[in-house]
Parts: structure tokens; C-alpha cells; sequence
């Protein structure tokens, strides 16, 4: 259920030190210590799961309706003006601890935080060769 070389496993534990805002059965949220904008935090399964795609369903679920609170805390009680959701899965991606998690991150009006990409039309010829291959 813990993996003892996981970061988050150990904040899970109460090994490691972190700001805890959060927790419930299933889940537990503290503050990113190096967060993007005030009020980054992150949202973890207690349960060990490397990322989206090896979690349990009803995990992910979990991690979702915290994420969901969560957010909401930051638009009513921070004053964020919206708020990011958004969990990296493997390096590839971007994800550098290896346990799921999910960023919250409230956005403020002018805040200078851009997304990781520039929304550019896509060629429709390959949407659809892609779209093909995930149904």
C-alpha cells in the first residue's frame, strides 16, 4: 500500500514533513512547496499508485471529488478567479514524483502562469486518425 522510497508515501505516512489542508478516507492534500501560484496544492491517494493509468478507478475518483473541494476553497476563500486541475502521467509528461497526484492550482487574473502549451488548430486529417485509434 506504500512504497518506503515515495516521497508522497512518506508525507502520506506523517514521515514527511508537509502542510496538510485536507484529508479523508481515501485522500490527503497539502501545499506545493514550490507552488505556481498562492494556493498550489496537491491532491494524493493515500493508497500507493505510480500514476493515473496504474491507480485504482475508485482512487482517481477520490483524488477527483478532493480536487473538486478543493478548487472551489480556492475560488471562494483565496479570491482565485478560476483554478486548474491537472495530474501529469510519467516523464514523458512531465510528472517528476511517481505517485499520483493532482495539481490544484488557482489562477488569477493576470497572474503571467501560461498553460504547458499554445492551443494552435490541429490538422483535422490526423484528429481524426488519432480519434480512430481511441475509440
Amino acid at each position: 500500500m506504500h512504497d518506503p522510497d515515495c516521497l508522497f508515501c512518506g508525507i502520506v505516512k506523517g514521515d514527511v514533513p508537509a502542510t496538510v489542508i485536507y484529508e479523508d478516507e481515501r485522500t490527503l492534500a497539502f501545499m506545493d512547496i514550490s507552488p505556481a501560484t498562492r494556493g498550489h496544492c496537491l491532491v494524493v491517494p493515500k493508497a500507493h499508485a505510480a500514476d493515473i493509468v496504474a491507480a485504482d478507478p475508485e482512487a482517481v475518483a477520490a483524488c477527483s471529488r478532493t480536487a473538486q473541494i478543493l478548487a472551489d476553497r480556492a475560488l471562494g476563500r483565496l479570491g482565485a478567479d478560476g483554478a486548474a486541475v491537472v495530474s501529469f502521467c510519467r516523464a514523458a509528461a512531465g510528472q517528476t514524483v511517481f505517485h499520483l497526484h493532482f495539481h490544484v492550482v488557482p489562477r488569477y487574473d493576470g497572474d503571467g502562469l501560461e498553460l504547458p502549451w499554445i492551443p494552435q488548430p490541429g490538422d483535422p486529417g490526423d484528429i481524426a486518425a488519432a480519434a480512430k485509434e481511441l475509440i
